[in-house]
């Protein structure tokens, strides 16, 4: 109908399926006496839980859901890669699933196309843990290595068939070494194996294992990941991995089955494309109400958009927690501009707490927060179950 307003959000991760929800509940469908046409366009056929995204490096597990299996209703779906955005038109541009050019209206369009995993260079050899088809390809890689290493007569060839490197101790490398660490003594005793002989190594670049933390976490977590059968070498910046050894700049090598990189993100390399302003380093430029500068009702949340606290001058880090916040507040923000009234100002989600992390280790995990100068770390199942709660909820798997 002509009299619908269009409201498009591009992305359907995390940030995505949080923006469309708030924004669908704050309006609820309606503005000034218009009916809100909600699309999503995403180039994947469902959602994919980015956080999950370690679990079929051990098992088989479906983490792409399928848009239909989510508590969202009362959207339109749309499968395509995103070209350009043209506000002076209104008009987003995009190739269909079948490699077809496309164009759409909108009267609202959120950019919430996030990040995407860093690669290492070609000659840096290893495989990186991007997608879902990498992650088989590891699980299939390190059992096959197993099954080699249980005929394995000298002992060298077997330590390297039944180790893996993981370069990058980020929060998904600390959690993807866990994972696998935990899988591979499991499955060598059933090939008759020591499993005391699998060896997970999460390689450092840095001095020490998640700065922004604690000394007493710190010192917790890599307790409780020796304990799964990770060892964290710090200070070690990798070079390449060549000929199943990874290579140190001090000189040092490391006989490896696998060499897994888990380097970071960097923003959604589709954004240039767009023809939006961004920042340097690729980022979406939006003021202190997550509007697009230069582009009237175009907004930006997540790990693609530069966000500030103009108050502060703090920039949101690029993690779903800060990206749930944004979420609720953009809703509000559209619902203002729609109404023609002074809309609410980005401000920092953590002003109640200095820190906190929940860090999934196998079935377990380690919580901490920190809190008026007090810190309080909680091992065990609780923090497991806890993440794997909220992972679903984000998810918003029925």
């Amino acid at each position: 109908m002509m009299n619908d307003l269009t409201c498009i959000i591009i992305g359907g991760g995390y940030v995505g399926l949080a923006a469309l929800k708030a924004i669908k509940e704050k309006t609820k469908g309606m503005a000034n006496g218009r009916r809100i046409r909600f699309v999503l366009i995403d180039k994947e056929p469902g959602h994919l839980r980015k956080f999950r995204l370690f679990r079929p490096t051990t098992v088989e597990e479906e983490i792409m859901i399928p848009w239909k299996d989510l508590v969202l209703d009362g959207f339109e779906f749309v499968q395509g890669t995103v070209t350009t955005v043209d506000s002076g038109e209104k008009l987003l541009r995009y190739t269909d699933a079948q490699g077809n050019d496309a164009q759409i209206h909108y009267d609202l369009l959120v950019v919430a196309v996030g990040s995407s995993v860093r690669r290492p260079e070609p000659y840096q050899g290893g495989i990186a843990l991007i997608d879902p088809q990498a992650a088989a390809d590891i699980r299939n890689r390190w059992r096959a290595n197993l099954r080699k290493a249980a005929h394995e007569t000298n002992p060298e060839e077997r330590k390297r068939l039944t180790s893996i490197a993981i370069v990058g101790a980020g929060i998904s490398g600390i959690e993807t070494s866990a994972e696998l660490a935990l899988a591979m003594k499991k499955e060598a005793t059933a090939l008759g194996l020591n499993s005391s002989d699998t060896s997970v190594y999460l390689l450092n670049s840095q001095e020490r294992l998640l700065p922004e933390v604690s000394e007493k976490f710190r010192r917790k977590l890599v307790q409780e990941l020796s304990k799964c059968g990770v060892t964290v070498l710090n200070n070690r910046k990798v070079l390449r991995e060549e000929a199943g050894v990874v290579l140190f700049s001090n000189g040092d090598s490391l006989p490896v089955g696998i060499c897994i990189w888990m380097i970071g993100l960097i923003p959604n390399p589709a954004l240039p494309a767009m023809g939006l302003p961004l920042t340097s380093d690729g980022r979406v430029l939006v003021d202190g109400s997550y509007r697009v500068k230069g582009a009237p009702s175009v907004y930006s949340i997540g790990d693609c958009a530069r966000i500030v606290d103009p108050k502060t001058g703090e920039e949101d880090q690029m993690t779903c927690f800060e990206g749930s916040f944004q979420a609720l507040r953009l809703a509000k923000i559209v619902m203002a501009d729609l109404e023609g009234r002074p809309a609410p100002i980005h401000q920092s989600s953590k002003p109640n707490m200095d820190n906190a992390f929940n860090i999934g280790l196998g079935q377990e995990g380690v919580f901490w927060i920190r809190k008026w100068g007090l810190d309080m770390v909680m091992t065990g199942k609780l923090p497991g179950k806890i993440k794997k709660f909220v992972e679903d909820k984000t998810s918003m798997l029925r």
